[in-house]
Parts: structure tokens; C-alpha cells; sequence
């Protein structure tokens, strides 16, 4: 079972209740799902800012994620807590980008939420096989919780 914490900032027009549907039917496909997440969607200026700080990278992004248990299993980290970890979602970018590739802001939004949901069980893309596996397993979830 997975909890929600969502903070949509000034961006009310993604209800509650689609974030609550894209966990949950991420949670049902992913079982290392479990836990609290918190969602937080915020602007390029913020954005650019964490990822500048965090991931030394000087410039706007989609989504983040921040896990509170990262490693791999000989050697992680771990903190005695419920907390899965954050979502920082940027939602004008998630609008540019639905544009871009003809979708709804929505669906560009479920996404990105499934993909930093991911991120926080675990998956990554830093090799062609992980990219290939994580975005199948984001479209599964995709298009479980879309249609």
C-alpha cells in the first residue's frame, strides 16, 4: 500500500484524484511501491534550481526523484522510515512536452509521475537494457491507469 502526500502548488488544474490513480495503479504493477511518496509540483525556476544543486545539471527537467532508500542491495541506504521518498514534478515543462509530442497534459503528467515513481523502486536508464525495461514497464502502467 502506498501513501500520497501531493503539494500542487500553484498548478490546481491536475486533481488529486489522477495522482491518486497513477500511484495506485503503479503500486498495483510495481510491488517495492509501498510506502509514503510525496508529489510536489513546482516551477522551472525551482526545478532548475534542485537539479542544479543535487545533479549538477544547470538547466529545467521534467521530473525528479529522490529515494530514501538508494543502493544496490550489498550496499545501500536506508532510513528507518515509511517515507518511499519525493516527486518533483515541473509542470510547465510537462505541459511543453505533452505539446510536444501530441498528448494531453494529463497524460504527460502520468508519465512523468510513473517514471519518478519508478525511479523510487528502484529502476534507472542508464543503459539501453534498464531504458528498454523501465520504459516498458511505464507504458504498462500507463496504460493501465489511462484507459
Amino acid at each position: 500500500m502506498i501513501k500520497v502526500i501531493f503539494n500542487p502548488g500553484r498548478y490546481q488544474e491536475v486533481p488529486l484524484s489522477l495522482v491518486r490513480r497513477a500511484v495506485a495503479g503503479a503500486a498495483k504493477r510495481e510491488r517495492a511501491l509501498t510506502g509514503e511518496v510525496e508529489i510536489n509540483l513546482i516551477g522551472e525556476k525551482k526545478i532548475k534550481e534542485i537539479n542544479a544543486r543535487y545533479r549538477r545539471v544547470n538547466k529545467v527537467t521534467d521530473v525528479l526523484s529522490f529515494a530514501w532508500k538508494e543502493g544496490t542491495e550489498k550496499k545501500s541506504i536506508q532510513i528507518k522510515d515509511s517515507m518511499l521518498g519525493q516527486i518533483f514534478i515541473c509542470f510547465p515543462q510537462i505541459k511543453r512536452q505533452a505539446q510536444d509530442y501530441g498528448v494531453t497534459a494529463p497524460e504527460e503528467f502520468v508519465r512523468m509521475l510513473t517514471h519518478g515513481l519508478l525511479h523510487l523502486a528502484g529502476f534507472d536508464h542508464i543503459t539501453m537494457a534498464q531504458e528498454r525495461q523501465m520504459s516498458a514497464q511505464q507504458e504498462e502502467i500507463i496504460k493501465y491507469v489511462l484507459h
